[in-house]
């Protein structure tokens, strides 16, 4: 079973960016977690290209873009140009699912779509067959440092069984409240990539914690 851990960047030091980017980049981590919010879709506002910019020159490690923005179908394609090998986006957060679909693999992503805690899991279904990557939100997206919402070990659970029965490739992805105390839960529920921010910028030793959730 893959592991992956996808360390949020949101939670790093901003005044020392390219020290934490670097960091992270020496870890067992394969992969860099970036949120973009709007202070629309979420009542919160991150980054955007210019961070983006920053992280890639310092890493050659997989960029997994989250969007947490309203009409992503119109940035998609500038995100993958901008270095990402991942681009998600919310199926909540537009009516043009199947457009931002074929246009993050027309720029030569990988297309996820991410779900909010309160978003059945059926809701994915048509579009299952056609992405790489599914985010479930274990928190309500907006903020960082929230509680692990209980129940979403389950939704993972379904969430694996809807991909076998839609014949899906898709890798099921958690984001929210993720720490080495209930990545094993995740894992062995069907989760392949846990995205962990304050669990592992806060932590005494980064390095360690992301060893600690791959090895849960």
């Amino acid at each position: 079973m893959t592991r992956i851990v996808s360390p949020s960047m949101l939670s790093a030091d901003f005044g020392h960016l390219e020290r934490d980017t670097r960091m992270i980049d020496r870890s067992r981590a394969e992969w860099f977690h970036i949120d973009v919010m709007d202070g629309v879709f979420v009542p919160n506002i991150s980054f955007g290209f210019p961070v983006l910019a920053a992280i890639t020159k310092a890493t050659e490690k997989v960029i997994d873009t989250h969007l947490m923005i309203v009409e992503p179908e119109k940035y998609v394609e500038r995100f993958v140009k901008a270095g990402s090998h991942y681009v998600t986006f919310h199926i909540e957060a537009t009516e043009k699912v199947q457009e931002c679909i074929d246009l993050i693999h027309q720029a030569g992503a990988k297309a996820g779509i991410s779900i909010k805690p309160k978003t059945p899991v059926e809701t994915l279904r048509e579009w299952l067959p056609q992405i790489e990557l599914v985010l479930v939100m274990s928190v309500e997206p907006g903020f960082g440092g929230q509680s692990f919402i209980e129940g979403s070990t389950e939704k993972v659970a379904e969430l694996k069984r809807l991909i076998a029965e839609t014949g899906s490739k898709a890798m099921i992805e958690v984001d929210g409240g993720v720490s080495s105390k209930n990545a094993r839960e995740l894992f062995d529920a069907g989760a392949e990539a846990l995205v962990a921010g304050s669990a592992v910028f806060k932590a005494p030793s980064p390095e360690e914690e992301i060893s600690k959730i791959l090895e849960a």
